[in-house]
């Protein structure tokens, strides 16, 4: 009988399914029940309101932006480091994981004090305290997901592939667009999706350079933690709870088209100069 590195199959399906019960399913459920205190008027009332629909459409418009943003200048990250050296190679690949470690108050602030009217970039172009200042900042705690999710796909994608379509006369873009686009889509859609599921709930990067204007620069975490502050406890988890469902409906849709990826089959690298 083979033996195996983890124990049975019971006992650590047992321990996952604890893990994710305790910290994860029955902390969000309480969410849930919180909000389930509101009547169903006054939890439509608090979810469709003015000031919650605007929020949502500046939290939803700012993260697509900022996502698609990172997918653009992530891939082309991604793709220097991997393919070129070249001298400071580690320290750009260190660079590109300091979103992660920086706290993200830190880096409101850094960005309002560089993006203001007084600042470095904003005496030229102020984006703080507007709406391109919110994009600016979830674009820069975004960019790590996107890097990271295309970089061990492009580490691991065959260079024979690629030398294969230009011996076949596959120009350059007929083979990014044939032979590379193709395998790098997977991993392109989960980077767009967790920068964009990122920036959805983002607070202490946002909070500094937006300016919290209601109805203009507030977005809908700002929005939750003013009605914390205002004691409305079922008020605030109306609205995490539409966060919640929209982050939930997002990584079903990345496992989706995850799993349509893989079933796919590469086409040969003879099909590109067609």
């Amino acid at each position: 009988m083979r033996r195996r590195a983890l124990p049975g199959f019971g006992l650590s399906l047992g321990v996952t399914l604890a893990y994710l019960g305790l910290l994860v399913v029955i902390p969000l459920s309480t969410v849930v029940l919180k909000t389930a205190e509101l009547p169903a008027g006054e939890l439509w009332a608090t979810v469709t309101s003015s000031r919650a629909l605007a929020s949502y459409a500046l939290s939803l418009g700012a993260s697509l932006v900022a996502a698609s943003i990172d997918l653009v200048f992530g891939l082309v990250i991604a793709w220097v480091l991997v393919r070129y050296r070249f001298p400071g190679r580690r320290i750009v690949d260190a660079l590109v994981d300091l979103p992660f470690a920086l706290p993200t108050a830190v880096a409101g602030i850094a960005l309002t004090a560089t993006w203001s009217p007084h600042g470095l970039f904003g005496r030229v172009l102020p984006l703080a305290y507007s709406r391109a200042g919110v994009v600016v900042a979830l674009v820069f705690i975004g960019l790590p997901f996107a890097v990271r999710s295309v970089q061990p796909v492009l580490e691991a994608l065959d260079p024979r592939l690629e030398e294969a379509a230009a011996t076949l006369g596959a120009t350059r873009v007929q083979t990014f667009r044939r032979v590379v686009l193709p395998a790098l889509r997977p991993a392109l859609v989960t980077g767009f999706a967790l920068a964009f599921a990122r920036g959805l709930g983002e607070y202490g990067s946002v909070v500094f350079i937006s300016g919290n204007m209601p109805m203009k620069t507030e977005i809908t975490p700002l929005l939750i933690m003013t009605k914390l502050e205002q004691f409305d406890y079922a008020g605030a988890t109306a609205l995490a709870l539409v966060i919640l469902a929209a982050s939930f409906a997002i990584l079903i849709a990345v496992n989706g088209l995850a799993w349509r990826g893989k079933k796919r089959v590469r086409p040969p690298a003879a099909q590109v100069v067609r």
